[in-house]
């Protein structure tokens, strides 16, 4: 798959590349003058084509946002990368390239129609994000097994395939076998897969087709079944609480606790245990429910919070537009007086009074945003108590639950030492079973070697019970801080900032038209 131009330097795409690209292929005569004077919002492009530049590599294209068609056939790009950020890509071209893995596409959800047609491509895959394929060109590569059929499967709206040229197309039967495994599939190859031939290649797969959909179906439920409990765990983890309403903090006092695992050898443990673990959960059970409840408590308040907060500022706004409204009627009065004047003096108090005017449309829109920023302030305060106060509750019912967890173990650990205790002296008399094991043995053979023992399991309890309120303790506490500091910075200094830097331009836009008109009008 050479290229008649591969002893030409490779390139990267660059600013310049990109500049010369978006001049060449946007507007025409006077407006691509007007464009090229004011210059091309990147942002706004959404078509490019970069076809036979010999780029190796796929670089700088972050600005292009609003991309929805980009051509790159005909380079000699060898791997897809740098197209994360365009997420409103429609239509791409890669073909007559040099890639050899699929790769890099993840975000690009709305695309339609890929071409990868002409590369060095041997296996389909890493496109399960492209829910809304469409049209899938990759013909003239080395795809070689018939399963990467299976896998397009993936994509009930892909309606044509075009795959010719490479190895698996020598199967036997190849067309029959996707036709009936791709039923929704409509032309294949360009060319149209009439109803005959989907009925002829079923009944012939129709066996290998109905295990292909129970498996398919399997494998659906079972993805579904990840997705829900991933989003159950991420809400757990939301709420602080993830894995207490399962034994994990009850494993975990022992994962860490060789001497623990050693004592609960001892005769007469077992059913210690049992209850021991019963209580511990139970409490954990307690406390993630707890955690539920106080989530949604904070959630409504967090959702109450920017209600309140997009309540002010569209009335805000509306009042500003009126202003804005208003003050563009006294404008359009005043302009086309201007146009009758031929008095100077005239003139001049007239402009006076637009300037007033504009001073006036300045006061009432900065006097909006104080008012707005004041407004702003007593919500975010009582926002603030209100969630220091959540919080508060929520960590106070954590530190109780957790407190409980303390004094189970603490009444556990008592059981053990009369335990120990027991056990080492019956060791000492020889009245144990033979069967209990070396370690307990080497721990049994003085009381202090025991008593440590027991003392330092309840130490990793105590731990694991401690580590377990920090955690909670802490990270719901950034959570807030960060929260709050975020709302305080980005979404109030930031946004009073430019709204001030908005109302200045404004004014100092409305200041320029009456200097340009007066420049218009020479006989003033």
């Amino acid at each position: 798959m050479s290229r008649l131009y591969d002893t030409v330097e490779p390139s990267v795409i660059d600013e310049d590349m990109l500049q010369k690209a978006v001049e060449e292929q946007g507007p025409k005569d006077e407006a691509g003058k007007i464009a090229k004077r004011e210059g091309i919002n990147l942002g706004d492009v959404l078509s490019l084509r970069l076809d036979f530049k010999n780029i190796l590599k796929i670089d700088n294209l972050w600005e292009f946002t609003s991309l929805t068609k980009l051509q790159l056939d005909n380079n000699i790009i060898e791997k897809i990368e740098g197209l994360d950020v365009l997420v409103n890509l429609i239509w791409l071209d890669l073909s007559f390239n040099n890639i050899e893995v699929i790769e890099g596409l993840s975000n690009l959800k709305k695309l339609e129609d890929l071409t990868l047609y002409n590369n060095r491509i041997s296996k389909i895959e890493n496109i399960d994000q492209l829910s809304k394929l469409h049209v899938f060109s990759i013909g003239n590569n080395e795809i070689k097994d018939i399963k990467d059929m299976l896998y397009l499967r993936k994509f009930p709206d892909l309606k044509t395939l075009n795959i010719n040229n490479n190895p698996v197309c020598s199967e036997d039967n190849f067309k029959m076998y996707v036709a009936a495994f791709l039923p929704n599939l409509e032309f294949l190859d360009y060319r149209l897969l009439d109803e005959q031939t989907k009925a002829a290649a079923y009944e012939k797969y129709q066996t290998q087709v109905e295990e292909q959909i129970d498996k398919d179906n399997k494998a659906r439920a079972a993805k579904e079944m990840e997705e829900k409990r991933e989003k159950e765990i991420q809400l757990h983890r939301e709420a602080y609480v993830e894995y207490l309403n399962t034994e994990k903090l009850y494993t975990d006092m022992y994962a860490d606790d060789p001497e623990g695992i050693k004592l609960n050898q001892m005769p007469g443990v077992d059913e210690m245990l049992v209850l021991f673990k019963e209580k511990i959960m139970a409490v954990c059970q307690q406390l993630f429910d707890l955690g539920l409840q106080e989530y949604e408590k904070r959630k409504g308040e967090v959702d109450m919070f920017w209600e309140c907060v997009n309540e002010a500022k569209d009335e805000n706004k509306e009042l500003g537009m009126k202003a804005i409204e208003d003050f563009m009627g006294e404008k359009k009065r005043i302009f086309i007086e201007l146009q009758h004047m031929t008095d100077s003096k005239q003139v001049e108090n007239k402009v006076q009074e637009y300037n007033n005017l504009v001073t006036g449309v300045w006061d009432t829109l900065m006097g909006l945003e104080l008012q707005l920023v004041d407004q702003l302030e007593e919500v975010i305060k009582d926002f603030e108590r209100n969630m220091q106060d959540l919080v508060g509750i929520f960590l106070e019912g954590v530190q109780g639950y957790l407190t409980q967890a303390r004094e189970h173990e603490n009444v556990h650990n008592e059981k053990m030492i009369e335990c120990a205790t027991s056990t080492q002296e019956k060791g000492v008399k020889n009245e144990l079973d033979e069967d209990i094991s070396e370690d307990l043995k080497m721990l049994l053979v003085d009381r202090d070697t025991v008593m440590n023992a027991v003392t330092s399991s309840h130490d990793v309890h105590l731990l694991k019970i401690d580590n377990k309120e920090d955690d909670i303790v802490t990270r719901i506490n950034t959570w807030l801080k960060n929260m709050i500091e975020t709302i305080h910075h980005e979404q109030e200094i930031e946004r009073n900032r430019s709204r001030v830097t908005e109302i200045n331009h404004l004014v100092d836009h409305l200041r320029d038209e009456i200097d340009a008109l007066d420049i218009v009008q020479g006989s003033f």
